[in-house]
């Protein structure tokens, strides 16, 4: 691989004027490709298999003016200050906003807030549900509007009108999170190069890999459905490791320069190197992203390989246009005029570096550096024993949505169960008396504690199956409302039993959980896939058993750490107003999924940058401490440089409204905190000190059968070494110097 990158890197680097205009025409034709695409996203789920998907699948075959699948609205009203909905003029207009809402495009149903009964009982506050013929993901434009329409005419009678449920669409955000990354990424790379030219390649690189990847996936949303933090996820994602990669690179050609090499062949070394290490890197994000699709859920699949592609295009402009950007500067890049005193000392080697300095104060107190790692982020991690799940409704909404303001205000109409109502689906069409068994199950329901109501059952035609609707008295995301859940299919048992029906609770609020429960069981499997791959790549880098075990453990103290935190700030709402935490709740249930998956691949990232050099130093001759510190020497800074940067850019998304993409940012913002500073920098280094020599042992059988992947570019500097040495051994004679030997 080393020897391929060695070439590409020099070719990229000679035939600049092409690489560059092709990347920028790819750029352009992403742009203009978007111009004629409309996005589409969605927040749907289809979760096959379980009880409340095989209830909606029945409930489109039984009731299909029901339109189970289909986006729901709920146009929430409440009467002006002292007023009341019931009087005369209030109730004509309210009519009047039901007459519109039925006329709109793509209206399956509206219920009138009057005839069935959707008015509190203090007569100020009701609600109309506006049941689609077609799911979220084909709402057209002109529905949204007529939907919005609706609720500016009700605003002009002096109504307030709030829009809830999956067919109101979030607004679109500020890019105040982007910009804010991108500017402490730029100080950052700044102060690491101390050069401007070198500080900007970068970021010019990850704005080009960003933009093509997010044209090419909104692109993609009009022909599939994409989920609606897609995008989110992969401009986090793709701008974080598009700017380390680009920064491992020009680090390494920097390095390469000063040690005598021309640009062209410093850029070919630095790809081969560097650049083993951001293929294998990226390649391990991709692996653990695109992995997400055997999960068996829509949304998360579309998810995860909207962010690998991302990576994918991240990867692939830093093996190409970066090297051919790094043509345009020449030698440039090297000259750091920003920098300290200090710091060119420490590379003209005059003084230690701060890396070399840590790295020698933790291999001289290997037993407290480890035991201060494992505690404190066992102690972080403690929280993590409490950590349930849910998915994003109404009630995580930015504050002052009107997603957010619909769920406070029927909240207050209704109760707060009311806007996560259960349906309840009575299947006697095997049984013998479809009434007497929903008479049955009503009366199973009102006696449970936590149900609100229980409204009267409605039969098909068939009169066969029955739809009964239970209003729970606890909010949708709470542990309550997921008991009662249990319960009814608990007590549904002995209805089925006497009655010989089937009985299943399906509705937003139970698919909720089902999907969270399903999650919540994927994710042990789902890490040890993620482990188990961990080991075997490690194998393949190291060629060594103990490293691999040792990254493996790190990683699970690291993921359940991060867990503690999130649990800790969000569901126990610990320093919630620090983090503008506006409402505690479940974890999101996506959440601690896709923070396995990127987690580990930008712990891979350091874990090769890092290790990659102590091993190059052991192979060298360097003793086993010895190598450690001179891991530190080449690649402390440069890994501190690219955590600080994907911290930075994660931690952004903080400022984001949204509950779900807020807790992703912090999330991962709070991995690569633990990742780079207390695992790879601290833990890392004390355990191989702990290990000495034995952390590369490899048996000899295993070393047989391995296949040597050069990460680190050894076989390529001894190719390079010995073409060097043939060229210099007949000028020695007084002879013409030889042809280079042939790579490969």
């Amino acid at each position: 691989m080393a020897t391929f990158l060695y070439r590409l890197g020099r070719l990229a680097f000679r035939r600049r004027r092409l690489v560059l205009p092709a990347w920028i025409a790819v750029l352009v034709a992403a742009v203009i490709g978007v111009s004629g695409f409309s996005s589409s996203t969605t927040d749907d789920f289809t979760l096959p298999g379980t009880q409340s998907q095989q209830a909606i699948d029945l409930l489109e075959k039984e009731f299909p003016q029901a339109s189970a699948a289909g986006a729901t609205a709920r146009v929430v009203i409440e009467a002006p200050g002292g007023q009341k909905l019931t009087s005369p003029a209030n109730k004509q207009e309210v009519e009047a906003l039901v007459a519109d809402l039925r006329k709109a495009p793509q209206v399956a149903s509206v219920t009138d807030p009057f005839t069935a009964g959707l008015v509190s009982s203090s007569g100020n506050i009701a609600y109309a549900q506006v049941t689609y013929a077609v799911p979220q993901a084909d709402i057209t434009p002109a529905a949204s509007d007529a939907l919005h329409q609706v609720a500016d005419k009700g605003e002009e009678a002096s109504l307030k009108i709030s829009l809830g449920g999956n067919a109101v669409l979030e607004e679109e955000q500020s890019n105040a999170a982007e910009l804010i990354g991108l500017l402490v990424a730029a100080f950052v790379l700044v102060v690491t190069f101390g050069s401007l030219v070198a500080a900007g390649l970068p970021l010019v690189s990850a704005v080009v890999g960003v933009g093509i990847a997010l044209c090419a996936i909104t692109v993609a949303s009009s022909f599939v459905d994409m989920a609606s933090n897609a995008q989110t996820l992969a401009l986090m994602l793709g701008l974080a490791v598009a700017i380390d990669y680009a920064l491992f690179i020009v680090s390494r050609y920097r390095t390469e320069l000063r040690e005598g090499h021309a640009p062209e062949e410093a850029a070919g070394r630095a790809l081969g190197t560097a650049g083993s290490a951001v293929v294998f890197a990226g390649l391990t994000v991709v692996i653990a992203l695109a992995g997400l699709s055997v999960i068996g859920i829509a949304m998360l699949t579309t998810m995860g390989l909207a962010a690998a592609f991302a990576i994918i295009v991240a990867v692939l402009v830093a093996l190409t246009l970066l090297p051919a950007t790094l043509g345009f500067t020449g030698a440039r890049v090297a000259h750091g005029r920003l920098t300290t005193r200090r710091v060119r000392a420490e590379q003209h080697g005059r003084r230690p570096t701060m890396g070399v300095r840590w790295g020698r104060f933790v291999t001289r107190h290997p037993w407290r550096m480890l035991l201060a790692s494992v505690v404190g982020l066992g102690v972080l991690a403690i929280p993590a024993l409490s950590l349930r799940l849910t998915l994003p409704d109404d009630s995580m909404a930015a504050p002052g949505s009107t997603q957010r303001v619909a769920y406070d205000t029927l909240s207050k109409g209704f109760g707060p169960g009311f806007s996560g109502p259960l349906t309840i689906v009575v299947d006697a069409r095997d049984g013998d008396d479809a009434k007497t068994a929903a008479t049955a199950t009503s009366a199973m329901l009102k006696g449970l504690d936590d149900v609100a109501a229980v409204r009267p059952p409605v039969f098909n035609e068939a009169g066969d199956v029955a739809l009964i609707t239970a209003v729970p008295s606890s909010p949708p995301t709470s542990q309550e409302t997921v008991d009662l859940v249990g319960d009814i299919r608990e007590g549904s048992d002995a209805v089925e039993k006497d009655s010989g029906t089937q009985v299943m609770v399906t509705g937003t609020t139970a698919l909720n959980i089902d999907v969270s429960a399903k999650l919540g069981e994927a994710m042990v499997p789902y890490l040890a896939v993620v482990v188990g791959l961990a080991l075997v790549l490690l194998l393949l880098v190291f060629r060594s058993v103990l490293i691999p075990i040792k990254a493996a453990a790190s990683f699970l103290l690291s993921v359940a750490a991060t867990l503690g935190v999130l649990v800790a700030v969000f569901q126990w709402g610990w320093l919630k107003n620090v983090f503008g935490v506006d409402e505690t709740a479940p974890i999101v249930s996506l959440l601690p999924i896709l923070l396995i998956g990127v987690v580990f691949g930008l712990a891979m990232d350091y874990e090769v940058f890092l290790v990659s050099g102590m091993r190059e130093a052991y192979v060298h001759g360097a003793g086993p401490t010895e190598a450690i510190v001179t891991g530190f020497r080449h690649g402390a800074r440069v890994v501190t440089a690219a955590a600080v940067i994907m911290i930075s850019v994660f931690a952004g998304f903080l400022l984001d409204d949204i509950a779900l993409v807020k807790s992703i940012g912090m999330g991962l913002a709070a991995a690569v905190l633990f990742d780079a500073f207390v695992i790879r920098m601290t833990l890392v280094p004390a355990v191989m000190t702990l290990l000495g020599a034995r952390a590369w042992a490899l048996p000899r059988w295993l070393d047989r059968l391995l296949p040597n992947v050069d990460v680190e570019g050894e076989k390529l500097r001894r190719v390079l070494a010995e073409r060097q040495r043939q060229t210099r051994i007949p000028a020695q004679n007084g002879q013409e110097p030889a042809a280079p030997a042939p790579l490969g």
